[in-house]
Parts: C-alpha cells; sequence; structure tokens
C-alpha cells in the first residue's frame, strides 16, 4: 500500500514540476515581445526575466524552510495556487507595471521546485533516490520542449498581431488542473516526528564559511564557470526573441520553436549522448568542449542573418548548456564531504540564481547602448573568461574512489 502512495506520490510531483516549466516555457520566448506591446523599451524587457529569476532566488529558501516546519503538501498547494493567479494576471495585463507583479508572483511561486525535491527525499530510499530526482529532471526537459511550441503555436502565425494573453491563461489552466491533482491525490510526506528530526538536524548543522572555501581553489574555480555560463545563457535567453524581431521580423511564434529546437537537442545529449562522451573524454574535457561550444554559437548569433546559421549557433549553444552545467554539478559535487553536499549544490544554485538575475540585467542594457548582436557577442566573451577558467580544473586533489562513484548529475539554471 506504501509503495502504491508513493508511486502516486511521484506522479503529481513529477505533473508539479512538469507544468511548471511548460509554464515557464511556454512564456518565456514570448515575454519580452509581450512586454514591448506594452511600451516596454528593451531594457524593461529584460527585467521582466530578472525579476523573476530574483524572487525565485529570494522565496526558495524559504518555502524549503517552511516546508520543513509545515510540511510539503500545504507549501505546494499554496504555490500551485499562487502561480494559477501568476499566469491569470499575466493573461489579463493592459499595463506593464500589472505584468511586473504578475512575473514577480510567479517566480516566488516558482520556488516550489525545492520542495517537490525534498518531498522526494522524504519518501525515498538512499538507494532510489537517484531514480526519483530523475523524475524531476524528465520533468524539466519535457517541459521546456513542450512549453515553447505550446506557447508558439496559442501565439498565432501572424507576427504583427500575436495573441499574447491565451498562452498565460493556458499556463493558468494548467497550474489549476496542477493544483486539484495534488489537492485530491498527494498526502502528506512528513510526519511529526521526521519534523522534529529535521529541524533539531538543521540547528546543529554546521555552516561552511567563506574562509574555508577561499581554501578550496578548485571549487572557487568552478563556482566562477558555473556563474559566468549562467550569466551568459540568462542573457541570450532574455534577449533572443528581441534579436530575431528586429534581425529577422520573426514574431514570438517563430522564436518559440526555436526555443523548443533547443530543448529537444538538449534532451537528446541528456538522455545518452553525454554519458558516451563522459566515458571517452573525461569530465573535465567535456566540460572544456561544452563551454567552448557554448562560446561559438554565441558569437555566431551575433552575425547570423539565415535560418540555417542560426540554426547552427542554437544547436552549439543546445551542446554547451546540455554538457556543461551537468558536468559543473558532478564536479562541484565532488569538492564536498557527504555531510555537506547540500551546503556545497546550494552555495552552486545560489551562484546561478544570481547570474540569472543579472544576465538579463546586463542584456537588455546592452542591447539598447550597444545593439542588438550585443547581449550575444558579449556573452561569448564571458563564456571565453569561463573557457580559461576551465584550463584550470584538475582532479589531482580528489580521491579516486570519490571521483569514480560521483555521477553526472542535472540542476536547471
Amino acid at each position: 500500500m506504501e509503495s502504491k502512495n508513493n508511486s502516486r506520490a511521484m506522479f503529481v510531483l513529477f505533473l508539479t514540476v512538469f507544468i511548471d516549466l511548460l509554464g515557464f516555457g511556454i512564456i518565456l520566448p514570448i515575454l519580452p515581445l509581450y512586454a514591448q506591446q506594452l511600451a516596454a523599451k528593451p531594457s524593461e524587457a529584460t527585467l521582466l526575466v530578472a525579476i523573476y529569476s530574483l524572487m525565485q532566488f529570494l522565496f526558495a529558501p524559504l518555502w524549503g524552510k517552511w516546508s520543513d516546519r509545515y510540511g510539503r503538501r500545504p507549501i505546494l498547494l499554496l504555490t500551485l495556487f499562487g502561480s494559477v493567479i501568476a499566469y491569470i494576471g499575466l493573461g489579463l495585463a493592459n499595463s506593464l507595471w500589472i505584468l511586473f507583479i504578475a512575473r514577480s508572483l510567479a517566480g516566488i511561486m516558482a520556488g516550489n521546485i525545492a520542495t517537490a525535491q525534498a518531498y522526494i527525499a522524504d519518501i525515498t530510499t538512499p538507494a532510489n533516490r537517484a531514480r526519483g530526482m530523475g523524475i524531476i529532471g524528465a520533468a524539466f526537459g519535457l517541459g521546456f520542449i513542450l512549453g515553447p511550441a505550446i506557447g508558439g503555436i496559442l501565439t498565432g502565425t501572424d507576427p504583427h498581431n500575436a495573441n499574447f494573453h491565451l498562452p498565460s491563461l493556458f499556463a493558468a489552466g494548467l497550474s489549476l488542473l496542477a493544483f486539484l491533482c495534488a489537492l485530491i491525490l498527494l498526502p502528506e510526506s512528513l510526519n511529526s516526528e521526521s519534523k522534529a528530526k529535521i529541524q533539531a538536524r538543521e540547528h546543529h548543522r554546521r555552516q561552511l564559511n567563506l574562509q574555508e572555501l577561499s581554501q578550496r581553489p578548485q571549487f572557487c574555480i568552478l563556482i566562477g564557470i558555473y556563474f559566468l555560463v549562467t550569466f551568459a545563457v540568462a542573457a541570450m535567453d532574455s534577449t533572443l526573441a528581441l534579436w530575431s524581431k528586429q534581425e529577422l521580423n520573426w514574431g514570438p511564434q517563430q522564436t518559440s520553436y526555436l526555443f523548443a529546437f533547443m530543448g529537444i537537442v538538449s534532451t537528446i545529449i541528456q538522455g545518452g549522448l553525454i554519458g558516451l562522451f563522459k566515458k571517452y573524454l573525461g569530465e573535465i574535457k567535456l566540460l572544456i568542449l561544452g563551454i567552448l561550444g557554448l562560446a561559438l554559437g554565441l558569437l555566431l548569433i551575433g552575425f547570423s542573418q539565415s535560418l540555417i546559421s542560426l540554426l547552427i549557433a542554437t544547436t552549439l549553444i543546445a551542446w554547451g548548456i546540455s554538457v556543461s552545467q551537468p558536468t559543473l554539478n558532478s564536479l562541484i559535487s565532488q569538492m564536498a564531504n557527504p555531510e555537506e553536499q547540500g551546503q556545497i549544490l546550494g552555495i552552486a544554485s545560489s551562484s546561478s540564481a544570481l547570474a540569472r538575475i543579472l544576465g538579463p540585467t546586463w542584456a537588455g542594457a546592452s542591447f539598447m547602448k550597444f545593439g542588438t548582436s550585443a547581449p550575444f557577442l558579449s556573452g561569448s566573451l564571458v563564456v571565453l573568461v569561463a573557457l580559461i577558467l576551465s584550463l584550470r580544473v584538475t582532479k589531482s586533489s580528489l580521491p579516486k574512489s570519490k571521483i569514480e562513484r560521483v555521477a553526472i548529475s542535472h540542476i536547471k539554471p
């Protein structure tokens, strides 16, 4: 009976994360153009992407803390219902300030992914936890493939009269469906005894300080690379629609399909090819090749004038993201002792979140001041710095046994 309940909970959690990422994927490609329709400047349009990441950065730890105290189920229900309201606000927005409020609320509620991961940790054993967390990864991948495609279909074929309201309202309907499924099917994973143990463990957990981290140069290098790569990718995500509109006269549908194409390429690579590449190249060489592909892809976008060159560029970018980010997560996790894995990966996640705030902010400002290709060309320079840093990455300080047992894990920036 317990196994049946856990399977049902896994399905509801998969649906929750999948719908979260589906809604994110639907909105991301069209959001800058939606903002422009409401008289936003490019710098204001990209701030809509940054404010989502800022709210997620601030509230994800709070949702996690509150889920330890009050339970996973109430937090998941609250955030799912909040997402419904956020998407309705986005769909009905008739001014830029309403768009900012709705997007801020969506970012606040997006912190529930950490709670979903905590729920999986509650109901799985160490032996099958990787498989459980893989469900989260699968939901990410599917959501980011189907979301942009659905958004592109719903906006319509006319780039000059796109329907920006329908995709948001559709995303609201999906969030409502996830809320109802969780309300009916999802039990609580924590009892009062489990809550007390979690809170006691948190109270006695030793926190890493800056001095200790500074004594781990390899860790600092990897965190720097992680930040720079995420910064460049976030800058691209927030301005690709603006660039394609001005340079190729595209509407939201074409840009959404381009994002879906990148999602398909990423899924193919992460679904099996990355393991093969890792086996023959090793993690460090794979990291270098991934960062190199990302730098070349961003550079090529800056000079693209045709669909063919753009598809080549986005294929290189999808390769770079799909290879570099999981490899970085794996290498970073190897820098930690078992009792500090959560803290180490949490630091990496925070650096990624900060990059997703600063990247779009820089992209919008450079788009206006230096031209439409500036976010991509400057992004390629940022990634070039990451490439130089990656040449200094070494595993010499790690025990061989630890390296061999750490598998590549994937966390979405």
